[in-house]
């Protein structure tokens, strides 16, 4: 049975703390700043957006919208497991910031320019790098950037590379990559001390904690209800005589899904093995290993049988 999390035990990679965190333009202007490497002007983030639980957005979305006194977009999330397919995610948010504005009566020259950033507890592109940041470059002419106003960031929390980047970015992203104890240490770093005053202040505040223990049951809810559909996915296939690419991907991923849910941190070589698997059987078989495990050593106790 999963153990439930309690606000005291979070970090910033936790989905909610960040959210609760930098949902203050006083915290998330700063972070902006550093990873986009420009000004920003006068901050407004998103309530409506952040830490709520929409129907039509099928669950709690826990990402970061915000937007400056110049329209120009930002949307942060935090990614503490890899999963396949970031590059679409973010394209996806792209397509749906674009998308809400035309709907809304803008045309196309009214488009501002939009970030999409990706906070993640590992290194989604594999060549040490602390930032990877995408903008559309002529084949032809490489110095030729497509003005769309398109722009996507990797943070990378494993990053090797310090030359690159700003000492307080690294000093950031080491802060958020720590656990709980790791946290708490001395960073040598103004904002990296502003953000633990924040986590502070948020784990002593009543309201706060009654949040986090509805979200908590929401996302319980969730679990529960896509184990269900995931179990019934996989009898149905077992019908059939093979997966398609796209199905076997989704296995993986909700296998490394219920796996987050027993621990934030999951070792890299058994990601791998779960990610690289293609034979439809073992991952059904993982599934419904992982669906009755209370801990990510059980899982692989299991597994090792």
């Amino acid at each position: 049975m999963t153990t439930k999390k309690k606000l005291e035990d979070l970090t910033l990679k936790d989905n909610f703390m960040f959210g609760a965190v930098m949902i203050h333009p006083a915290n998330c202007k700063p972070f902006l700043e550093m990873a986009l490497g420009i000004p920003i002007g006068k901050l407004t983030v998103s309530m409506e957006k952040s830490l709520i639980y929409h129907p039509e957005y099928k669950g709690v979305r826990l990402d970061i919208e915000a937007r400056d006194e110049n329209k120009t977009r930002y949307n942060v999330e935090m990614q503490v497991v890899q999963k396949p397919f970031l590059e679409h995610r973010a394209r996806y948010y792209h397509s749906q910031i674009d998308m809400d504005l035309l709907n809304a009566g803008g045309s196309y020259g009214e488009l501002p320019d939009v970030y999409v950033v990706f906070l993640c507890d590992f290194d989604p592109i594999g060549l040490g790098e602390y930032k990877y940041t995408f903008q559309s470059t002529c084949q032809e002419d490489k110095e030729y950037v497509l003005p769309d106003g398109v722009t996507t960031v990797f943070l990378n929390t494993h990053g090797t590379k310090r030359g690159n980047v700003p000492d307080g970015l690294i000093k950031f992203l080491e802060y958020v990559g720590s656990d709980l104890q790791g946290s708490n240490g001395d960073f040598q770093d103004g904002y990296v001390e502003q953000l633990q005053t924040a986590v502070r202040q948020i784990k002593a505040n009543r309201e706060m904690e009654e949040k986090f223990m509805l979200l908590e049951e929401l996302l319980m809810d969730e679990r529960e209800a896509g184990r269900a559909e995931g179990l019934e996915a996989g009898r149905a296939e077992g019908l059939k005589a093979g997966l398609e690419a796209g199905r076997t991907n989704g296995l993986a991923e909700a296998v490394l899904d219920l796996l987050q849910e027993l621990s934030s941190e999951i070792p890299e070589d058994l990601k791998g093995r779960i990610l690289a698997e293609k034979d439809s059987s073992i991952l059904r078989h993982y599934l419904k290993t992982v669906s009755s495990a209370g801990s990510v050593e059980e899982f692989m106790a299991k597994l090792s049988h």
